[in-house]
Order: C-alpha cells, then structure tokens, then sequence
C-alpha cells in the first residue's frame, strides 16, 4: 500500500455485534432454557435469547460471560460456554444490520440466582423443546443450539455440566433422557456408562422413598471424547 493511500473509515458501512446466549439447565424433569422478556422496542413484550451488544473493549467470549452473569447471577469461569454459530441474516433485526454470534451454556440447576436484567422486564425458564413464539430469531437459535446439544451428548461427557458435583446413577439417565428428549433403556444404559470408566463412586448414599442409591462424581481425569462415546443407542 502506499504511504500516501489511507484508510478512510467512513466509507464503509459498519454493523453491529452482539452476543446471544442459549442457557440450559435441568429443572422440573425437563431440559429448560433461560429466557427474558424484552422491555424495549423492538418485539417489546416478546420473550427472547439473554444477549446484548459488544463492547468496543471485550471479546466475544468475555461479552458472552458478562451476559451470563447478569442473567444468572453465575459469574464462574468454570461454567460450560461453548460458540455457538454466527447467525447474521440482514433482516434479523429491524434497528439496524446485526451481526450476532450465538453461545449455548451449560449450569446445574443448584448454582442458579436467577434474575432479569435492566433491559428486561422478566426472566424465566421455559421448556426448550416447547419455548413461547420468541423475538428476532431467537426460535431458530435455540432449535440450533438443542441440535448442537444432542449431537455432542453422543461422544463427549457434556451431560456432567447439568448436574450437581454427585449424583445417583438415575439422576444421570435423567440427565440424558430430558436432553435428548427421549428414553433409555436402563440396564443398557448403566452398563455403558459404567464400562467408560468416567465415574468415581463415593462412599455416600441418597435416601429417599426406594431403597438408598449410591453418589457417583465425574473423574475429571478421565478422557470425556472417548470413554463417554455413544453412551446410548
């Protein structure tokens, strides 16, 4: 380039970014996903994704964190954060071009302080096979992120990040079958996750109305890709 040619800003058209943040969670005996009902024009009362616009001086990564936090009340860089997709469709907005990249996020139900930021008049968990009609979107995002979800439910540990730091043996079926929205069958299921070597047990028990059953924890040292591969059928 040279010296005398300069870069003149104004030019070119700049569109804005923001973050979304898909937020699932295990609650009621199903998968639920967190979203708040917007307070401000556009789609004023509508329900949508948690998100908000860049700032000029974070990452994508560190806005996608901020917004869990305000939503969740969860500020822990060990909390689950995966990109999602970057969804950038002209029209998604009516204010003006939106470029938005897309996180899904992962929290037990027992580290949640829910609550609704300024921007919004509510926040709620709704079920996340059977949300409301959502703002923007915000329908196509979340059915993207459910599907990302369940395809990594097959080779990774993911379903660990829904559940307390111990847990019985039906707790963690559970855990699968509310995500993937289906059953398993249960001695298949138990032989498989057993034979993975991923599970630590302890020397503790849950009493409830059957017989105690037995806590296990996830062995952080185990390999998730490989020893979690097709937990089910």
């Amino acid at each position: 380039m040279c010296e005398d040619t300069k870069y003149d800003v104004t030019q070119y058209e700049r569109p804005s970014v923001t973050v979304d943040v898909v937020i699932f969670t295990l609650r009621s005996g199903e998968l639920q996903v967190l979203l708040i009902q917007r307070k401000h024009w556009p789609h004023a009362g509508m329900w949508a994704i948690p998100g908000g616009f860049v700032h000029m001086d974070e990452s994508l990564e560190d806005a996608a964190r901020r917004e869990l936090a305000e939503e969740t009340g969860v500020d822990d860089p060990g909390i689950y954060l995966e990109q999602l997709y970057t969804f950038g469709d002209p029209k998604r907005d009516p204010r003006t071009r939106v470029i938005t990249v897309a996180y899904f996020a992962l929290i037990a139900s027992d580290r949640l302080h829910l609550r609704a930021s300024s921007d919004a008049v509510a926040a709620d968990w709704w079920p996340a096979y059977h949300p409301p009609l959502l703002a923007f979107d915000h329908s196509h995002i979340v059915k993207y992120a459910i599907r990302r979800l369940r395809y990594k439910l097959e080779y990774t540990a993911l379903a660990f990040q829904l559940l307390p730091e111990t847990f019985t043996l039906t707790e963690l079926q559970d855990a699968y079958e509310h995500t993937l929205n289906e059953k398993l069958d249960k001695r298949n299921f138990r032989r498989k996750v057993l034979a993975a070597e991923i599970l630590s047990e302890t020397p503790h028990v849950r009493s409830g109305d059957h017989r105690p059953a037995r806590l296990y924890r996830f062995r952080s040292d185990a390999v998730a890709e490989v020893k979690a591969r097709r937990l089910f059928p």
